[in-house]
């Protein structure tokens, strides 16, 4: 990667970002050194601007940004790194540095939990039970959860309504691991469809 330190004094902002929600976490700034020691370790370092040093986020609280993908912009002076955060990312203690506490990418985040209890074959996890009982059984439970759903938009409670609606979507998360599939991969489909 050629990236153009010198426009910032040797310094280039960063732009944090969520592997899996796609929010945006932080704003940093890297020098070179910060840059490689980056790749190199697969954790975020900055160069911090107030300590005059390198400074891996999360030495103190342990809250760790592990770097999952790196990407130059068109001028070659700013830097996207999608990372996966072990806890919150915001010295305040919020999710993102810019107050946006959104349920927005939650479901990504509940695909990710989901396969995590399946492929750790957690036995005391429903999720993994479930799944273990083969794809007969997730199928049914999908197909049950869709008619109470249905039984449901028939009548005016919406807890009910909205309840049924998250057993369908949790248990629709598990077939689709079942099936060896992701929910970006019905996401193409769709975006292809409002293409036409």
């Amino acid at each position: 990667m050629n990236i153009d330190f010198t426009k910032g004094d040797g310094l280039v902002p960063v732009i944090i970002q969520n592997n899996t929600t796609l929010q945006v976490l932080m704003l940093g700034y890297m020098n070179k050194e910060a840059f490689e020691k980056t790749q190199a370790e697969e954790k975020v370092t900055f160069y911090s601007r107030s300590k005059n040093r390198l400074w891996t986020k999360g030495e103190e609280s342990g809250n760790f940004l592990f770097v999952k993908d790196i990407k130059i912009d068109c001028d070659n002076d700013t830097i996207l790194i999608k990372v996966d955060p072990t806890g919150t990312t915001c010295h305040t203690g919020t999710t993102s540095c810019f107050k946006e506490e959104t349920p927005r990418g939650f479901i990504y985040e509940l695909e990710k939990t989901i396969s995590q209890r399946i492929d750790d074959n957690d036995d005391s996890s429903y999720t993994n039970q479930l799944y273990r009982r083969g794809i007969n059984k997730v199928a049914q439970k999908v197909g049950e959860e869709a008619v109470e759903l249905v039984i449901e938009a028939k009548d005016n409670d919406s807890y009910l309504f909205k309840n049924e609606a998250a057993d369908l979507m949790y248990h629709y998360l598990i077939l689709l691991k079942a099936k060896g599939y992701k929910m970006e991969d019905v996401e193409a489909i769709l975006k292809e469809r409002a293409k036409k």
